[in-house]
């Protein structure tokens, strides 16, 4: 058989230590579209705790999951279910031979047999008497049986016949008659897995531990029974009418198209009565009649809540209710504060509901309560808050007027981000992403392609139609034919059959009228179900009107009595005067339903009452049944209530003797029967009393007998005879009659469990179905069902969510201090000792899971000592102790009560003493946990596992068929809208609240898009993922799909829908994933999602999708560098491609920032696979661009801001270098060409911009320290201009004092001759003096301002300015005329005593060494020629000569003769104003001014005849040193490493070693740093720079648990096994091939420089 093979390769997780697995082919049938589809039962598996190898593997039978699955799917999931023929092994290959031993006439003979013998059964089940069965019957029943057993005749057994038969057995008082119906149902299921595969009587593997179901009577359990097998009988026949057509079934296509929609609508009936009835059984309409469901808010199930939802964010949970006027306005809508409380002022009367709107003082914003009267004080208002229970004056404003209480309505309060809208008084959330903005249009994309907005249909849909025809079909007789004929008139008189009234299109307005008639022929049961039921809610005549659709059970039934008494009074009848009685009191506040039982009780009291008065009331006690279960309740209050506890017994033990009062709910009031039989205060009268009534209800019915069982009634019966010596009549046989009914009691707990599991693995398959067919679930009370499943799912109930108040027994006004969550708050007694208590009314069915009291040992005295804990359903019976607790003086959480497994309305806490005999008590806090046990976490469980298997194994097959045809990836697109739209809708139409929405939306994607995210992303054996491929293409054929029409334009159009569906949400982060391994293109490969499941689930979408994305730009950009680099135009092509990139990125996956990082790490991915000559080629092309741009920007105009705008563009790529190796070579030659613009044009505005966009792309920020070493110099500037002033203002008081000498001396001739002569010899010793400073440098002039060219001095650092070492060294003595060497001889003195602080002597001396760099301007007659320093030099120079050779040229200067040619050859240009002559004997030729009339040239303005820049190029000598210093670094790094082992190195230690290693050797050799020139320098960037393209190659890894150490890696396919070990007294292996560019011949390392830094002057 096929089912007893088991295929465990195929692990599908569905939660943690979770697994399920392909086990056995149930059976088969045809789809809806046509295609066969196979019925796989698939095992749940558990994984031990004790780790992967030696954790063991437990089968669990019981759990396991029915799973249709098509044949694509089990190719790819299930393989080995497969023939040798690729087809799937059928069960009908199987079984054929086993079925067709029984003989065709032999079977019909078995299947007469066994009809007869079922109506049989039934006869003699009639006709039995008494206890004992007959003889004949059980014979029959175990012929049945023995037929059950054979597969052939289960078709048989599927007669409703069959059911009524099984209901009667079940029921059946005879032990052996019950068995025998076990077994007939245990066999068909062993036949019939999907009919069967939750038997009643079966284990089922769904637990409702913790969960308190109801006490179902069982005349109630047996008919859920006969309900739920009639609807798996019916469901099996749906799968028999879709199996293959064979040689039972010759029908057409048409017929057996009718025949399945028959059995649609009747399965779809059959499930809505199973739901109806289950409901009323589980009582789960009265616990929800009492609040009324709220609308879900229409958002998206997959987006992940947030806590708080910004502006750009929508919430997604839907606004809790709020009270609010229909009358009076809000404060919103008032200009001003004044004028509002001037509106209130007037508005407010005496009596009025208020709410606070601030907090002020004692009083809480949102706190209401009740106005009383306001005066001219200060605060005017007085108001009574609920809060405190005292009055309390505030101001007007403060005040939002509620009204009384007509005026006050419940709705939900608006968001203006979420779009919420009131309609009428239910608060409808319209849909989110209806107001999304532009930038976000795809935050929803499975909504889009519906018109949402589109006018509503005119008709019912089916789902619809079918609910309301199921209440049609519940009308009996005449009912039936008036609504009919209602039908016909509307619908132009066509005759309506079953078949017809299945596939009617009912309009709006029909259905309106027939919600009008079915309420007065419906009956109190299926009326309750009308009104709960989404058609009513959506036509009926409530909902229409705006009014709420939901309508309590009472006020709907209260209307037939209400119009009896008004026909009494008309009758002037007069009303009925009940006497003052403790039952009178009792039921005094029930209204018209309590008047009716006091009625009932006069009738019971008078003589001899008459079955015929007696039944009406007990019809309408049915009907209204609350005043029955409020006499049963009132058994639980105090004893001390005798006179009311007698009358009660004695009207039950009188309504036990009528058969319409045991149809009474009696099993929902035992535990009051039970609280009276255990109190140690019962009066023995009453116990007596109770006792007489508990055995004759038993004896009536023995499934009360059963609940008094399950309640512990033998036990308390056993203490009350204890108690009372055994003088208790009928105790003992009580006792004996409820242990007898142990049995009944667990196979009433087993059959409610099963039925109840049965129903929810029934309502799971329906929406497998729904998924896989995409149709509508037309089940009537399918969302209803649903409702009661999620209830509890949206709140999680803590704390003052599980109380309705709370109440102190003294100072009230801080009870609230209690529940403010802060411990440093109290609410402090006042009374005696002992009298302290805390009083809460918790919220109906609120199960405490755990009550904490939070006190402080700083409180002394005040500090509880005893506490009691007391439990009742009244403050006035509140005589059940449930727990008492001693309290140590140095506890702070002092727990009181935990798990209870009954409800207390009302819960008391009594401290009886306090520390050190302390009067009063503080108690700091007060925790409340819940929640009470509920339906929801079992749903949800089960919920989540199917559909999570479903999806996976859906996620497996389309991954197939991406991988054997990469085109089919265009369309998982519309299948992923197709599934995220169904589960929305879904959500939408079923699902109560926004909890229960996320799990399904969060499951169905972690299952679906988590695994294809994976699959698409994940390389094949290629190296090529298939999303990869699909946004290549996109890449590529991008240009064309400009045109719309075109197939390029449909073909962008769909992938950016799929990467806009893919990364539009994502739930949760996920571990770091492996590395993806390639996969193989073979198609039958077992899949295994072990890996996903290790790393939990979901795998992070964006993270798969970012590295697939990064992966495709690096492959992009690699293969436009590999071809363009050599390019003229490189750079701008290489910016317009990194534009498209990140376009294409935008369209793709919007702004989102992790896929701009990935296409910026994959351009840098790209640039990183360069070869570093090609790298550093690169890196100069920017460099140059960026230049030409700068300089081309400042021509101005159009042409300007066209260079800016290319500049731009070229920033934002050059951005990518940050962080990279190519870095270094970048600021190497930007540092060059910066530095010629600087000194040639003068810096601008630009160049800080520039600098400050793209800073991070220097890691030795040597272009920001020449800006900063310019403005340096202009501060030294303006100092030089103040010094040169001060020392013109000490010259000249000098002179001043000079002369006063000489006006105040003696005019005396002996003296003037004196003075003479002394006046030659200072002269003469002056003149000496002159001479001898002349050897040593040029005499200081005197400075005069504005007599002398404007000269300015740039004293620029070699550490920063690319200085070369040829020495553009200027000797101003020789090279410069008289009035500039002055003012240099000037700065000079100023520089070197600026020096002479003691603040700066602490260093070396800082010297100047005056360059040919810079730049001037000289006046050439009506012209202004901007020159360089050796131009103008050489044009000064002909100012006193005539014609001058190149030759002498070069003598004087000192120039090289590439330098100076450069400087003559724009001076020598068209418009230059010199010439250059060819001469025989002169080399280079002789320089003249040219003459005005020999060539024309511009006559007036600026000319520019600075030389032009000059490029360097990466191939020459300089950018091969640079390989050859990051060749030697990485030798180094290696070398280091290696020593140091696998311990690793610290990478701040290992920068310090090798900047160590590099200065003092022994290693390179000195002529081979003579060789690199400037490149020998070496700095910690240089040294990081190496570490990261080392860390990328591989040869050097991280330590995983440190990842700031470092340690040797072998690369494995980079060794050259034959070359010479760089240190001979090493082990390991050899560096990588990529250092072996450089031959180390010998050992040794450059010594640093000794020398002093020096400083290099140009000037203008």
């Amino acid at each position: 058989m096929v089912g007893e093979l088991r295929y465990r390769e195929f692990r599908v997780p569905l939660g943690p230590g979770l697994h399920a697995y392909p086990d056995e082919l149930i059976r088969q049938r045809v789809g809806h579209d046509g295609h066969p589809e196979y019925q796989i039962r698939w095992l749940i598996l558990r994984r031990g705790d004790e780790g992967e190898g030696g954790s063991s593997q437990v089968d669990c039978k019981a759990e396991h999951i029915l799973l249709w699955m098509s044949n694509d799917e089990i190719y790819a999931n299930c393989h080995k279910m497969l023939g040798e023929d690729g087809q799937v092994i059928g069960p009908s290959q199987e079984i054929t031979g086993e079925a067709g031993a029984l003989d065709k006439s032999v079977l019909g003979e078995m299947e007469t047999d066994v009809k007869s013998l079922i109506q049989r059964a039934l006869r003699q089940l009639e006709e039995c008497v008494g206890t004992i069965p007959p003889a004949p019957l059980l014979h029959t029943v175990h012929v049945l049986s023995a037929y059950a057993s054979i597969e052939p005749l289960t078709g048989v057994f599927k007669d409703p016949r069959v059911l009524d038969l099984l209901m009667h057995m079940l029921s059946s008082p005879d032990y052996q008659i019950r068995w025998s119906a076990g077994r007939m149902i245990q066999a068909l299921a062993s036949h019939d897995a999907a009919l069967f595969a939750q038997a009643t009587l079966s284990e089922h593997p769904m637990s409702f531990e913790g969960i308190q179901l109801p006490q179902v009577p069982g005349r109630l359990l047996f008919s859920l029974v006969k309900r739920y097998l009639h609807v798996t009988s019916l469901l099996d026949q749906l799968n028999d009418s879709a199996a293959e057509p064979g040689a039972q079934n010759n029908s057409g296509p048409e017929e057996l198209s009718g025949e399945r929609d028959r059995l649609e609508l009747e399965f779809s009936m059959a499930m809505g009565t199973l739901i109806s009835e289950l409901v009323q059984a589980m009582r789960w309409d009265w616990a929800l009649n009492r609040q009324r469901p709220l609308a879900r808010s229409s958002c998206s199930i997959f987006q992940p809540q947030l806590a708080e939802a910004g502006p750009g964010l929508p919430p997604t949970r839907a606004q809790p209710s709020i009270r609010r006027s229909r009358r009076f306005r809000p404060r919103s809508e008032f200009a001003s504060g004044n004028t509002y409380a001037l509106y209130v002022r007037e508005t407010l009367q005496a009596g009025m509901r208020v709410r606070m709107l601030d907090d002020y003082e004692e009083v809480s914003a949102g706190d209401e309560g009740e106005f009383r009267q306001s005066n001219n004080g200060v605060p005017p208002v007085q108001v009574l808050w609920e809060s405190t229970g005292r009055t309390y004056w505030v101001h007007w404003h403060m005040l939002e007027i509620l009204g009384f209480e007509e005026d006050i309505e419940d709705v939900v309060e608006a968001n203006e981000y979420q779009g919420a809208v009131v309609s009428g008084a239910l608060g409808v959330a319209l849909p989110s992403w209806r107001w999304k903005p532009m930038t976000e249009l795809y935050a929803v994309p499975y909504v889009l392609p519906e018109d949402e907005d589109a006018e509503e249909s005119e008709h019912l849909t089916q789902a619809e139609w079918w609910e309301l025809l199921y209440f049609i079909k519940k009308l009996d007789g005449p009912d039936h034919q008036e609504v009919l004929q209602i039908l016909q008139e509307n619908l132009d008189g066509e005759i309506l059959d079953d078949e017809i009234l299945a596939e009617l299109a009912v309009p709006m307005e029909l259905a309106q009228d027939l919600l009008l008639a079915l309420p007065q022929r419906l009956d109190d049961s299926a009326l309750r179900d009308l009104l709960n039921c989404r058609v009513y809610r959506k036509y009926g005549p409530e909902a229409l009107a705006g009014h709420p659709a939901y309508p309590t059970l009472l006020e709907a039934q209260a209307q037939p009595q209400e119009s009896a008494g008004a026909a009494r009074v008309e009758g002037k009848e007069p009303p009925a005067q009940y006497p003052d009685t403790p039952l009178w009191r009792l039921l005094e506040d029930c209204g018209p339903p309590g008047r009716t039982f006091l009625d009932l009780e006069r009738a019971l009291s008078s003589e001899g009452p008459q079955e015929t008065e007696i039944k009406p009331f007990l019809l309408q006690l049915q009907r209204q049944p609350q005043p029955f279960l409020i006499l049963m309740q009132s058994l639980a209050t105090p004893a001390a209530n005798k006179p009311l506890h007698l009358t009660v017994l004695r009207i039950l033990m009188q309504l036990v003797d009528f058969p319409e009062a045991l149809l009474l709910p009696w099993h929902e009031a035992m535990d009051a029967c039970m609280a009276c039989l255990r109190s140690p205060d019962t009066d023995r009268e009453v116990l007596q009393e109770l006792i007489f009534f508990l055995h004759r209800l038993a004896s009536v019915s023995r499934d009360y007998a059963v609940v008094l069982n399950q309640l512990g009634a033998r036990d308390a019966i056993s203490k009350a005879l204890e108690k009372h010596l055994g003088k208790l009549e009928l105790a003992q046989e009580l006792r004996d009659m409820v242990f007898k009914c142990e049995k009944h009691a667990h196979l009433y707990r087993k059959l409610t469990t099963n039925i109840l599991g049965g129903c929810i693995q029934m309502v799971l398959g329906q929406i497998e179905d729904h998924r896989r067919t995409h149709r509508p679930i037309n089940i009537p009370f399918f969302d209803v069902f649903l409702r009661y499943l999620c209830q509890g799912s949206s709140v999680e109930v803590k704390e003052d969510k599980c109380w309705e108040k709370v109440e102190v027994s003294s100072n009230p006004h801080r009870a609230s201090k209690l529940t403010d969550r802060n411990p440093k708050t109290y609410w402090e007694s006042s009374g005696s000792a002992g009298s302290h208590y805390i009083t809460l009314h918790m919220h109906q069915g609120i199960l405490i899971r755990q009550l904490t009291l939070l006190v402080a040992g700083e409180d002394s005295s005040y500090m509880p000592a005893r506490v009691v804990v007391f439990g009742g359903d009244s403050t006035n019976s509140l005589n059940t102790e449930l727990n008492s607790v001693n309290v140590m003086p140095s506890a702070s959480r002092v727990i009181l009560l935990e798990n209870l497994t009954r409800f207390w309305p009302i819960i008391q806490i009594r401290i009886k003493r306090c520390q050190q005999g302390g009067i009063d008590t503080r108690i700091r806090g007060l925790e409340v946990l819940g929640p009470k046990p509920t339906f929801w976490p079992v749903f949800r469980e089960q919920l989540c596992r199917h559909t999570r298997l479903f999806y996976m194994v859906r996620a497996q097959a389309w991954s197939q068929d991406i991988a054997e045809d990469r085109r089919s990836l265009l369309h998982l697109s519309s299948r992923l809208n197709g599934a995220l739209r169904q589960e929305q809708n879904f959500a939408d139409r079923f699902l109560p609240d926004d909890e229960a929405a996320q799990a399904l939306g969060k499951t169905c994607w972690e299952a679906l898009v988590s695994p294809l995210v994976q699959n698409i992303t994940s390389p094949d054996e290629d190296g090529i993922s298939p999303l990869g491929w699909l946004l290549d293409q996109y890449l590529e054929c991008r240009e064309a799909a400009h045109n719309p029409q075109s197939r390029a334009a449909a073909f962008s159009s769909r992938v950016r829908r799929l990467t806009h569906l893919l990364v539009h949400v994502e739930p949760c982060e996920a571990p770091l994933p492996t590395a993806a391994a390639p996969r193989t293109k073979s198609r039958n490969r077992s899949h295994d999602w072990s890996s996903l499941a290790t790393r939990g689930l979901p795998s992070s979408i964006v993270r798969n999708l970012t590295r697939c994305w990064q992966a495709v730009v690096e492959e992009q950009v690699n293969n436009f560098l590999t071809s363009h680099w050599r390019d003229d135009d490189f750079v701008p092509r290489y910016c317009e491609h990194f534009h498209n990139l990140q376009k294409s990125s935008s369209e793709l996956f919007g702004p989102r920032a992790a896929f701009l990082l990935a296409l910026q790490n994959g351009c840098a991915g790209g640039l990183l696979k360069l070869p570093f000559l090609k790298a550093a080629h690169v890196s100069e092309q920017f460099a140059r661009h960026i230049d030409q741009r700068i300089q081309g920007s400042r021509i101005g105009g159009a042409r300007g801001m066209e260079m800016l705008a290319q500049l731009q563009r070229c920033l934002e790529t050059v951005l990518i270098f940050s962080g990279l190796e190519i870095a270094t070579t970048f600021e190497h030659y930007y540092q060059h060409y910066m530095a010629d613009r600087l000194l040639g044009v003068g810096s601008s505005w630009l160049e800080g911009a520039v600098l400050e966009q793209i800073g991070p792309c220097f890691p030795n920020r040597l272009p920001q320290q020449m800006l900063q070493s310019l403005s340096t110099s202009e501060e030294l500037q303006r100092q030089f201009h103040v010094y040169q002033l001060q020392r013109l203002d000490q010259e000249l008081l000098k002179l001043e004092d000079t002369e006063k000498k000489i006006q105040g001396g003696h005019e005396t001739s002996d003296k003037k001759h004196k003075g003479e002569k002394a006046e030659e010899a200072e002269g003469a010793a002056v003149t000496n003096v002159v001479v001898e400073e002349e050897e040593e440098e040029e005499n200081e002039d005197l400075y005069y301002e504005g007599a002398m060219p404007e000269v300015s001095v740039l004293v620029l650092s070699p550490r920063c300015w690319p200085i070369a070492s040829i020495c553009h060294t200027l000797n101003p003595r020789t090279c410069l005329p008289s009035y500039l060497r002055g003012t240099l001889n000037r700065y000079s003195n100023f520089y070197s005593k600026s020096q002479s602080y003691p603040a700066l002597e602490r260093g070396p001396k800082r010297r100047l060494q005056w360059t040919w760099l810079g730049r001037a301007e000289l006046q050439f007659g009506d012209q202004t020629l901007h020159v360089s320093t050796v131009q103008m030099w050489l044009l000064l120079y002909l100012n006193d000569l005539q014609a001058v050779s190149v030759e002498s040229l070069l003598a004087l200067s000192g120039l090289s003769p590439d330098m100076l040619n450069q400087a003559i050859t724009p001076l020598t240009s068209l418009r230059g104003p010199l010439d250059l002559r060819e001469e025989k004997d002169v080399p280079g030729g002789v320089l003249k001014i040219r003459d005005a009339s020999e060539e024309p040239r511009p006559r007036r303005g600026n000319v520019w005849l600075i030389p032009p820049q000059v490029y360097l190029k990466a191939e020459d000598e300089e950018g091969r040193n640079l390989e050859k210093r990051r060749n030697l670094l990485n030798c180094l790094i290696v070398r280091i490493l290696k020593a140091h082992g696998d311990e690793g190195l610290h990478i701040d230690q290992l920068v310090c070693r090798v900047l160590d290693a590099w200065q003092k050797g022994p290693c390179p050799p000195r002529g081979l740093v003579s060789s690199l020139g400037r490149g020998s320098a070496c700095n910690s960037t240089d040294v990081l720079s190496c570490i990261l393209h080392l860390l990328g190659k591989g040869t050097v890894r991280r330590h995983d648990d440190q990842p700031q150490m470092l340690s040797y890696a072998v690369p494995m396919t980079v060794m050259e096994p034959h070359t010479e070990s760089l240190n001979p007294g090493s082990s390991g292996p050899n560096p990588p091939l990529t250092f072996h560019t450089l031959q180390i011949r010998s050992r040794g390392v450059p010594y640093a420089s000794c020398t002093g830094t020096q400083s290099f002057s140009t000037f203008r």
